[in-house]
Order: structure tokens, then C-alpha cells, then sequence
């Protein structure tokens, strides 16, 4: 059931963060969303227009806000930053949005009353790593979305290949929310059977797998060149990360968060499947892995730690 206290905060109105105030209230997650930007025209605009859908949606409070609206929030959703370019990856965002996070950050902090920070700015495994040093949380109260969208990604790809619905697969997408991510073949399953096996069973050819890893490894790359951002899929995976929290849940998500000796990793944020409730997030679940996957991962938490080095966090 729906905790007390479904207020959630949006820092960044631009696609992604109105995108996420749209999920949230179309969706009844939140009963109170309060839209915080730089250009506060923009983020009024945005609650005046979510705001008159009042007749076709369960109610809820939406306006424009400054950080102090923030105090009482349940979650603090942070989408503010520069939007990846064509040609841009991930990582090329780094000087810009971290320069965002330490202005902004240290606003909020002196406001704090227990609330989860959701961290959605890319790239969100460096700026997820960066966000607890500077605020002092507790990787179990600030983490980000990290590869919960790729994980859909996969599923969908996988989806069409074998002709049934994406939410009847088990695939999941770990590591960096990028490049260097790391799609779990040996853990993708479907009514419990493995990959191969259902496909040999259901009478379809072997899956593409280096077509697949292409679809969702570069989707983010062909949106972009095409519409300029990402915003929808990505507005849906806060809302289901929200709804985790906000209804104590106990849903498995790949998120991403602080590392702290899986697989011998210390140091980074990357995504592992983990358990949401109400208190954040829980430990990493550490998979078995192939030999291949294992040293995959590790590869993208090497390109990570770099990244973070960068900064001097």
C-alpha cells in the first residue's frame, strides 16, 4: 500500500525532469510533485500544464517551487543538467553536470528531512558517486537510476525476437549506465528457462546477440540524433523506482549505487540488481557471473573509477 508522505521533489524541469512529473501524476505515485528550476517560468509553465489534467487523473498537488519547497519531500529527484548531444557520450557530460551538482547540492543539504535522493543526471554512476560525498548520505538513501532503463531496453529487444511480452523476460543490463555496460546473457531467462533452451523449445533460430547488444547499447545514441533527448522511457523507470519506494515494494531494480567489495570492487557507483523498499536501496545482489560478464564488469567499473578520479572526487 501507499505510504504517508508521497511527496516528491523534481530539480530540473527540462524533458526529463516534466517528463517525470508527468509519469508520476498520470500514474497516481505521487499525491504532492513540486517542480524546482534555474528558470522558474519554465518549471511554472510545466505545473500549470500538468496541473489541468486535474479531471482526467487521481488528484494531486503540482506547482513550481524553490529549494526550501524541498524540506518535507519524500523523494528528491535530481534531473537537472545539460542533455547529451549527437556525438556525445555519457562522460563528455561530466564537467558541465558536476559543476550543476556542486552548486546545488550543498542548497539542499541544510533542507534535508530524511528524504531519498534519486539521482537521474547523466552520467548518473559518476554524478551518483559524487552526490554522496558531497551530501554525506548514505548509499542506502542516494543512489541513481543507472541501467534500470537499459535493462527495459533489453527486454524489449529480446521481446521481439521472441514474440512475447518484455514483462515475461528476465534480462538485466549491469555496470555503467553506458558504453562500457554489460548485458547478463547467462542470467536472461523466460518461465525459468534459459535463453537458448526456450528459443530450441519454441521452435525460433538462436538469438542475435551481437545485434541485440548493439540495439541497447546505442539507443540512447540513435534517440538522440533523432528527436535531440531521451525522456519517456526513462521518466517510467523513476516512476517504477519511486513507486518501489513509496510502496515499500521490496521490487528488484538494476540501480546504480556505491560499490563496496562486489566482485572486488570498491570505490565507483555502478548498477547491480538490488532491492527497493521504503528505506532505499539495499545491498548489490551479487550474481554468479560468467568468466566473460565478470571481466566485463570490472572493465566498466576501471572506465568509472577514471571518470571519478577525473573530478578529484
Amino acid at each position: 500500500m501507499l505510504k504517508a508522505g508521497r511527496k516528491v521533489a523534481i530539480l530540473g524541469a527540462g524533458a526529463v525532469g516534466a517528463s517525470v512529473a508527468y509519469a508520476l501524476s498520470v500514474t497516481g505515485v505521487a499525491a504532492e510533485l513540486v517542480l524546482v528550476d534555474v528558470n522558474r517560468e519554465r518549471a511554472a509553465g510545466e505545473a500549470m500544464d500538468l496541473s489541468h489534467a486535474a479531471a482526467f487523473i487521481k488528484p494531486v498537488e503540482i506547482y513550481a517551487g524553490d529549494y526550501a519547497d524541498c524540506r518535507d519531500a519524500a523523494i528528491v529527484v535530481f534531473a537537472a543538467g545539460a542533455n547529451q548531444k549527437p556525438g556525445e557520450n555519457r562522460l563528455d557530460l561530466l564537467k558541465k553536470n558536476y559543476a550543476i551538482l556542486q552548486e546545488t547540492i550543498p542548497r539542499l543539504m541544510p533542507l534535508w528531512e530524511g528524504a531519498i535522493l534519486l539521482m537521474v543526471t547523466n552520467p548518473v554512476d559518476v554524478l551518483t558517486c559524487a552526490a554522496l560525498k558531497i551530501s554525506g548520505l548514505s548509499p542506502q538513501r542516494a543512489f541513481g537510476t543507472g541501467t534500470a532503463l537499459d535493462s527495459s531496453r533489453f527486454r524489449h529487444s529480446l521481446s521481439r525476437h521472441l514474440g512475447i511480452a518484455s514483462r515475461n523476460i528476465h534480462a538485466n543490463v549491469v555496470g555503467e549506465h553506458g558504453d562500457s555496460e554489460v548485458l547478463l546473457w547467462s542470467h536472461v531467462y523466460v518461465a525459468g528457462t534459459g535463453i537458448d533452451d526456450y528459443c530450441r523449445l519454441a521452435g525460433l533460430p538462436p538469438v542475435d546477440r551481437l545485434a541485440v547488444d548493439r540495439s541497447v547499447r546505442n539507443a540512447a545514441y540513435e534517440i538522440i540524433a533523432r528527436k535531440g533527448a531521451t525522456n519517456y522511457a526513462i521518466s517510467l523507470a523513476v516512476k517504477q523506482i519511486c513507486e518501489g519506494i513509496l510502496r515499500d515494494e521490496d521490487a528488484i531494480m538494476t540501480v546504480s549505487g556505491l560499490i563496496e567489495g562486489s566482485y572486488g570492487i570498491d570505490g565507483c557507483c555502478l548498477s547491480l540488481p538490488c532491492v527497493i523498499n521504503a528505506g532505499g536501496k539495499g545491498r548489490p545482489l551479487e550474481l554468479l557471473l560468467s568468466p566473460e560478464e565478470e571481466e566485463a564488469v570490472l572493465h566498466s567499473a576501471a572506465v568509472l573509477k577514471n571518470a571519478i578520479a577525473s573530478l578529484g572526487v
